[in-house]
């Protein structure tokens, strides 16, 4: 579950938004089928050599004594975690259809709502695996060819049912062309 969703998350910060969604077959939950479709039209991002940018923002879990919660954020607040990466020309013509595509066979995961228009998103995205309980990540963010930021919230429940809300943001950057 937390695979798909970071992958869903990563497309869709690198994805320039454009066009907006709908429920096309009316069962109240858009597929990542029905997210593909509808995403045909957004702005590719340009191909080239790239720095991400994810920081951890809070963490909260109501349940859990002080001193869990201080080392959960202690685990994840190591400051800004920056890495670089070239997106080719092949991988930025796919764009976010791609990814739903491959995710079609993951039915762990649908968006409850996936708004992107404008250069600007607006996505909820709610996964659930058999004995891992369920996620609801929102994500809103903008977007263009060569740059993006989000911010992503996502509130778990595990299996035992306790929960948690952790909160990050993500940008990204076009520096300049791939390294040969």
């Amino acid at each position: 579950m937390r695979h798909t969703a970071l992958i869903a998350a990563a497309s869709l910060t690198l994805a320039a938004c454009g066009g907006a969604s709908t429920d096309a077959d009316g069962d109240g939950e858009i597929s990542m089928a029905e997210a593909a479709a509808q995403s045909a039209d957004m702005v590719r991002p340009q191909p080239g050599q790239y720095r991400a940018t994810v920081e951890f923002v809070d963490i909260d879990i109501p349940d859990a004594p002080q001193q869990v919660q201080d080392m959960m954020r202690g685990m994840f607040d190591q400051g800004p975690q920056v890495h670089e990466y070239c997106l080719t020309q092949e991988e930025a013509d796919k764009g976010f259809e791609e990814m739903a595509r491959q995710a079609q066979d993951n039915d762990d995961c649908t968006f409850e709502k996936f708004d992107a228009a404008g250069g600007q998103i607006d996505a909820i995205m709610n996964c659930k695996a058999e004995g891992q309980g369920m996620a609801r990540m929102t994500m809103k963010g903008t977007g263009n060819e060569t740059s993006s930021d989000m911010t992503m919230t996502v509130d778990a429940e595990g299996p035992d049912g306790r929960t948690m809300t952790m909160t990050m943001t993500s940008a990204q950057e076009r520096i300049g062309d791939c390294d040969a």
